[in-house]
């Protein structure tokens, strides 16, 4: 059996976007061709009117980040069209309220900046975008005085506490072929409680097995 390490051809000295680990198994799996055709059409380096566009009416988007050791995470961040605030072709910021005190995300982020977005429309077009780049950690003040066009009034009187603001560096279509479409149906949510069993915080029953084996 051939593994994908033997006999590879090693990847030109500048091929281009994507990581070098990427571009030898592009050459180990015979993709390279594949692989340069959708860099060159279909990813940017910065935001272009659709992809703006996009991220102005969505409202769910996947962060996927890692600490300073490369140990992974990934959240959820979701809110009205908007929450995701453009400020300009290549600055995304998305805000970040009251939570479980965990702050993961931003954990991450204070040790390593790289960080991928995930954007997803599953009702309208279904089709995401990537968005690839490195995130800041802003208190809500800075940023407003900074960018005062940003988001004043919010769903269900929520205020961000901060905002994570990402340069991009790579934005590229994820192709409907996979994604499941999905339907809006009426939602009701006890928003910005903290009593378990409403916002459902045990429903893996974490809580109550160690609780049941500390009696």
């Amino acid at each position: 059996m051939n593994h994908a390490g033997s006999g590879r051809r090693e990847p030109p000295s500048d091929p281009g976007p994507g990581s070098a680990g990427e571009h030898l198994l592009q050459c180990a799996y015979g993709t390279k061709d594949r692989a340069l055709r959708f860099y060159r059409d279909q990813m940017l380096d910065h935001l272009n009117d659709d992809m703006i566009t996009f991220v102005g009416r969505t409202e769910l988007a996947f962060i996927a980040t890692a600490d300073g050791g490369g140990e992974c995470d990934s959240s959820l961040r979701a809110g009205p069209p908007g929450f995701l605030h453009v400020l300009d072709e290549r600055r995304i910021a998305y805000p970040e309220y009251r939570g479980n005190g965990v702050v993961a995300s931003l954990g991450n982020i204070s040790e390593n900046p790289h960080v991928g977005l995930l954007m997803m429309d599953f009702v309208e077009d279904v089709i995401g975008l990537h968005v690839n780049g490195r995130a800041r950690i802003v208190e809500d003040a800075d940023l407003r005085a900074e960018w005062p066009g940003l988001p004043a009034g919010f769903e269900r009187g929520r205020i961000p506490e901060r905002w994570v603001v990402v340069d991009v560096e790579e934005a590229y279509v994820h192709c409907r072929k996979h994604i499941p479409r999905m339907q809006v149906v009426p939602r009701k949510r006890d928003w910005g409680t903290d009593d378990v069993p409403r916002k459902g915080g045990d429903y893996f029953g974490v809580r109550a097995r160690q609780d049941a084996t500390a009696r």
